[in-house]
This record gives structure tokens, C-alpha cells and sequence, in this order.
């Protein structure tokens, strides 16, 4: 029989007591890509129902970013939002100096449902942004309306028709401590089967 699993008291610490950083607050130095393939590499590892890695990476360094930006204003304008959702979108890209894309990419499979396959690119999105955070990087996970929108995702990221965003995570280096926020009330969301 195996031996039973150590306690990490210091890994559930951390998961106890995580924040993520707003991203407009994310500033240089970003990890260079020998520090960035270990962040991937932990992300990598989360379940992916049946081995079939469903979602890929796009590491957007900062003329991606200020391409996107462009892309974004532009998209903005064609989609007549307003400046506010405009901004928002266009701002993400243009006041960024490192983001990861979680790029869901569903594969054909008779026992994997799709949706199982999207759940599995939101685990790989969480374990990325927990990875950033682990590494001492400042680290945010955001979507917006360019996560949505056909045209910016095809145009700018080269998105297949079958794929989505599951995310961008910004990654850099943190110029302020966000104070914590509000958490769940556990009493009210969990419910105990003891039969």
C-alpha cells in the first residue's frame, strides 16, 4: 500500500491567503522566458480529463500587447461600445507588459465532453495565475469584452474557430499590496451529504 501524502502546511498557507494583483499595478521587470517556462510548466500539469490538453499557451510580450491594444480600439469602435467598456478592453493590453493567454482548444472525443475540456482551461488558468503568484511575481487573471469578441481573438490571436480564451493573466512585478477583500461565507455555500 502506498504511503500516505506529507502535508504542505507551507503550500496551504499560500492557497489560504493568495491575492491577485489588479494589473494595472503590474510593472517591470516581467519574468523572462527562463523564468516564465517554469510557471507554464506547473500550469501545465492540471487535470486535463484524459490526457488531452485541451487549451494552449500565447505568451504576449509588449509589442503584442501594444498591437492588441490597437486591435482592441479599433474593435471597440466597430462594436460602438461605449468609453468606458472601450477602455477597459483597450487598457488591459496597453498598460501591460507581459500576458499569457489560456487559450481553450476542445478536441474531438467520444468520452470527454466539451464542457469537461473548458472546465479543464479555467484549471490551467487558476494553476497559471497560482504559479505567478508562487514565483513572486504579481499576477492577475482577466477577461473583458476582447475575450469575447470573434473578431479580436481571430484577427489578433489567430484563434481557430472551435477556441476560446479561457483567460489573460498578466504577469510583473507588484508596485502595491491590494488590501484583501471580502470572502465567501463557506456556512451558506456548503452543503454536508452524510448519507
Amino acid at each position: 500500500m502506498p504511503e500516505p501524502l506529507a502535508a504542505n502546511p507551507a503550500a496551504l498557507e499560500f492557497l489560504l491567503t493568495r491575492r491577485s494583483r489588479p494589473a494595472k499595478t503590474l510593472a517591470l521587470p516581467v519574468p523572462d522566458r527562463d523564468q516564465l517556462t517554469p510557471i507554464l510548466t506547473a500550469a501545465a500539469r492540471s487535470p486535463d480529463h484524459g490526457k488531452l490538453e485541451p487549451w494552449r499557451f500565447i505568451v504576449l510580450e509588449r509589442p503584442a500587447l501594444q498591437r492588441l491594444a490597437a486591435l482592441a480600439q479599433t474593435r471597440a469602435e466597430a462594436l460602438g461600445l461605449d468609453e468606458s467598456q472601450a477602455g477597459k478592453g483597450v487598457g488591459q493590453f496597453a498598460q501591460g507588459n507581459l500576458a499569457v493567454v489560456v487559450v481553450a482548444s476542445p478536441k474531438p472525443s467520444d468520452k470527454v465532453p466539451q464542457t469537461e475540456q473548458l472546465l479543464s482551461a479555467g484549471a490551467v488558468s487558476l494553476a497559471l495565475l497560482n504559479a505567478a503568484l508562487a514565483s513572486g511575481w504579481g499576477a492577475c487573471w482577466l477577461t473583458g469584452w476582447p475575450a469575447h469578441d470573434r473578431g479580436f481573438v481571430t484577427e489578433g490571436l489567430g484563434l481557430a474557430p472551435q477556441e476560446t480564451v479561457a483567460g489573460f493573466i498578466h504577469i510583473g512585478s507588484e508596485t502595491a499590496a491590494p488590501p484583501d477583500r471580502p470572502r465567501p461565507d463557506l456556512a451558506s455555500l456548503i452543503t454536508w451529504a452524510s448519507a
